[in-house]
């Protein structure tokens, strides 16, 4: 996430740093602007959370901005907004977060629930990705570049996930379901993040 710049009396430019993230017992990142999600349910019992899933979404598509995200993960999107929206808007799908075009970070469902992001998926052979993973969707499409804030808060969100839970593998909507999906696509640049978390990701592709 890009800090801002604020100007001192003195009139120099200081860079103010971003909001140091956490996750507490009940899998709330406070940092991160909170819209709950009815759209979520309780994980299966003592089943660890091992993988964080990263996906790519912009509504309407290709389009960037807006509240409409929101609206689906909320339950409250209407089709006649826009002519994708009526293929969509019965949808009952959330994710745990959103990474915006501009790195602010929003939280729809706790990490201690299972959110509905994954849909029919396996990961190292083990299916109902929902179960253990995390869903992180990027503003964004499959070919047009992420911009450095999502890159830094993803990175940022990726390192107090990983000091919570048992996280192994980070990898993309199309590596659990190769088949359906193709989100964060080929402008999502793995070894960029790879680099920023200093581990090796997807090792189960």
């Amino acid at each position: 996430m890009k800090s801002p710049a604020i100007v001192t009396a003195a009139g120099r430019n200081v860079r103010r740093r971003p909001s140091p993230l956490a996750v507490d017992a009940a899998g709330y990142v406070r940092a991160a602007v909170q819209v709950a999600s009815p759209n979520c349910d309780d994980r299966p019992h003592h089943t660890p959370i091992t993988l964080a899933v990263v996906h790519g979404i912009s509504l309407p598509p290709g389009e960037f901005g807006g509240d409409a995200i929101e609206r689906l993960f909320t339950n409250r999107l209407d089709a006649a907004a826009h002519p994708y929206f009526a293929s969509i808007a019965t949808l009952r799908v959330s994710s745990h977060f959103l990474v915006r075009r501009d790195g602010a970070l929003v939280q729809f469902v706790p990490c201690a629930r299972r959110a509905w992001h994954a849909g029919p998926s396996a990961w190292r052979g083990v299916p109902r990705c929902n179960d253990y993973s995390i869903g992180i969707e990027l503003e964004g499409t499959d070919t047009d570049a992420y911009e450095d804030p999502q890159y830094a808060t993803l990175a940022r969100l990726c390192r107090v996930l990983m000091r919570r839970y048992p996280i192994a593998d980070v990898a993309g909507h199309s590596d659990i379901a190769p088949s359906r999906k193709t989100d964060p696509g080929p402008a999502f640049d793995w070894r960029r993040l790879e680099r920023a978390l200093r581990r090796p990701l997807r090792s189960g592709k």
